[in-house]
């Protein structure tokens, strides 16, 4: 697993650090995978109120869908 930070695209504001399993392109975030979350379980940016993802559920799993070109990573 890695450990990385999700940026909102639009004012760089940090939105979560997140245990990513797999290698590719950040497609779901899944929330029992989210270490520590900095937008109070919203799915918009503390900063600028972008709204970067989408509640969604994939095997089984609650998860937030990301909104392409929204957000960027960066690993720790």
């Amino acid at each position: 697993m890695k450990k990385i930070k999700i940026y909102c695209s639009s004012c760089n504001t940090l939105l979560y650090y997140y245990n990513k399993d797999i290698r590719g392109h950040l497609v779901k975030c899944y929330k029992d995978m989210i270490i520590e979350d900095f937008t109070n379980q919203k799915l918009k940016c503390p900063n600028c109120s972008q709204e970067f993802a989408r509640e969604a559920i994939y095997h089984n799993r609650p998860a937030h869908k990301i909104i392409q070109g929204k957000v960027f990573t960066k690993g720790s």
